[in-house]
């Protein structure tokens, strides 16, 4: 496992770290996103202070995850009552 040391630019910051290799383009591509969204609030909502910025993009981020956990736990209730209706269409046949 090769390591990389790199300086990622996240705001008005840069933030020295060593990734893997492997990871490089995707700890990128999140400092490329998170920056988008720092753009988005600050043109959107007319926000200057950067912590409030950082705030909003963390809190939306964090909104965003919890959608999709909970997505996941109704998809994972959904086949659960899909399967016991397929066992007991099953049994009756």
């Amino acid at each position: 496992m090769e390591k990389l040391s790199i300086k990622l630019k996240i705001g008005n910051r840069e933030y020295p770290m060593t990734v893997k290799l492997e990871e490089e383009k995707v700890i990128r591509e999140i400092g490329k996103k998170i920056n988008e969204e720092i753009k988005l609030y600050q043109d959107k909502m007319k926000i200057d202070d950067s912590q409030d910025l950082l705030a909003m993009v963390a809190f939306d981020s964090y909104m965003k995850l919890s959608s999709k956990n909970t997505s996941s736990t109704e998809s994972n209730k959904l086949l659960d009552k899909l399967k016991k209706l397929n066992e007991t269409i099953n049994e009756s046949l």
